[in-house]
């Protein structure tokens, strides 16, 4: 039985995700509980369930990434569907999601040759608490055990037997085979520590596994063999991950890694049909292993993976896509993509997609609370697709103090033109039929002035005479804590230069991908 504890996210991109399988075919959602009365009358749409989602978490805000995905499996079809849910339920009480009133979403996928279930839910309590989460891991795998009645403790000193099986020359070969089981191995001083689930569960000297030490392996014919096999696999993968899997899947071979995640110097072939472990450089260089593609079968492999994440999240931005493929070494900009020095226009209708779903980030950051709102932002940012806009279930705090500070300029008989003062403040005022708008694009806040019932009068023109005289009386202000050092454009502008943020290399920070490495939104 294995559980792993995906990423968590804001937006609850594990809905997108386990429904664009559901939508493919390859997966149902089999339970969904405490989600008030959606699903009463009609199946409810990903939207609804995020937005539920959303709402339900909202009661406590210092929780930045509230959802909670897992995935949890067995071997093969040991356990059916309704055992393996059952496990699920129990799993979820004891790692304190199990309280009535938590909102729950259970899928099951059938695009492995194992039963395994996607559980989506909060990290919220339905009483608005944190729901423990330190060692997460850790208790999750002792959970598991609990549940089936395993000795872990047991099981360790049965899998290190096994491993004392292999033909070894170095304690290296030892701790690739450990890992290749799921393990972690440390030597510190005269003893080595085997670690599973965080934590030790046994320690054995280091003499007993160096007794273990023999020639080294030297059968040539074999490492031909698998120089041929890993470079043939090398060139159908598009990443070190990818080609452990395959040779995993095919020949019962693991490649175990040494060194940084992301830069290692060197690597294992354990070879478990034949109880070997081979030092990878004899068989191909790790530098050679890790070249995976050409160029431009790069650009494909790139452009299809920005076509997946299209996929799975319509709303993906071009920010959001370059933290995915950063570490490829490209990024795209303005339709482009940029590969090794570089580039290449993407396809069309990606081009377009992307172009479109910056300007509904840029309208979203406004935060609408109303159609009208979203209608209007939509008009200015030129997005055609209003229905993929959020509209925000309340009104942020910066809306508020927004409103307070335009009604002090309002109701300020000294201030001869209301109009100016807001442009000071950073405002563009908005005629849209018979509604008047107040729109900070800097700060990203709209207000809508009628509904809000201020005095629209005072934004008419006054006579010039007027104006004059009433410069006079007029005091001199402090610059405006909505204002910015450059002037705003008018609303009629556009979305051109405001999404220039999105571009890569300019205003955003992209320091810093399941099992689906979370899809930020």
């Amino acid at each position: 039985m294995i559980a792993i504890i995906l990423p968590g996210s804001t937006n609850f991109h594990a809905v997108g995700y386990n429904e664009y399988k559901v939508s493919k075919g390859i997966a149902r959602l089999i339970e969904i509980q405490n989600f008030g009365s959606l699903g009463t009358f009609h199946k409810p749409t990903p939207s609804e369930l995020v937005g539920y989602l959303q709402k339900y978490s909202s009661q406590n805000s210092r929780i930045r990434k509230p959802q909670f995905h897992m995935a949890i499996s067995c071997k093969g079809h040991e356990m059916s569907e309704d055992e393996l849910l059952g496990f699920a339920h129990q799993y979820l009480k004891e790692m304190g999601y199990g309280e009535s009133g938590q909102p729950l979403l259970v899928y099951s996928h059938y695009d492995t040759e194992n039963t395994h279930l996607h559980i989506v839910t909060s990290r919220v309590a339905p009483d608005g608490r944190k729901i423990q989460h330190n060692h997460e891991r850790r208790r999750s795998q002792e959970v598991i055990d609990r549940i089936l009645g395993n000795d872990r403790k047991k099981k360790t000193e049965d899998d290190i037997d096994a491993a004392k099986q292999y033909t070894l020359s170095s304690f290296a070969q030892f701790k690739a085979i450990m890992v290749s089981i799921g393990y972690e191995v440390y030597q510190k001083d005269e003893n080595v520590f085997i670690k599973h689930g965080g934590k030790v569960q046994k320690e054995i000297p280091f003499s007993e596994i160096e007794s273990l030490f023999k020639s080294g392996y030297r059968e040539r014919a074999r490492c031909r063999q698998l120089r041929s096999i890993l470079k043939k696999y090398r060139d159908v993968s598009s990443n070190k991950e990818e080609l452990q899997k395959e040779l995993k899947t095919k020949f019962g071979i693991d490649i175990v890694f040494f060194g940084k995640k992301d830069a290692p110097y060197g690597y294992m072939l354990v070879d478990h049909a034949n109880k070997t472990v081979i030092h990878g450089a004899k068989v191909l260089a790790v530098e050679e292993l890790l070249d995976f593609t050409t160029p431009e079968e790069r650009f494909n492999r790139i452009e299809d993976y920005i076509d997946r994440l299209l996929t799975l999240n319509p709303k993906i931005t071009q920010g959001e896509i370059y933290s995915k493929i950063r570490k490829q070494r490209a990024y795209i900009k303005k339709g482009i993509i940029y590969f090794d020095g570089q580039s290449r226009p993407l396809k069309p209708f990606m081009a377009e997609a992307i172009d479109r779903n910056n300007r509904i980030a840029m309208v979203e950051m406004f935060s609408p609370a109303t159609e009208a709102e979203q209608d209007l932002l939509c008009k200015i940012f030129k997005v055609s697709r209003t229905d993929l806009v959020d509209i925000s279930p309340e009104r942020t705090y910066y809306y508020t103090d927004a409103v307070n500070r335009l009604r002090e300029i309002f109701n300020d008989e000294n201030v001869s033109s209301v109009r100016s003062r807001l442009h000071e403040e950073g405002f563009t005022i908005r005629q849209e039929e018979d509604v008047t708008y107040a729109i900070n694009f800097k700060q990203h806040i709209i207000i809508n002035l009628t509904e809000e019932r201020f005095n629209l009068e005072r934004l008419r023109k006054q006579p010039v005479k007027q104006i004059e005289r009433n410069k006079h009386l007029q005091p001199t202000k402090p610059a405006s804590r909505f204002s910015g050092k450059t002037k705003m454009r008018d609303a009629g502008g556009g979305s051109h230069s405001e999404k220039r943020e999105w571009e890569v290399g300019h205003n955003g920070n992209y320091d810093d991908i399941d099992d689906k490495q979370s899809v930020k939104r």
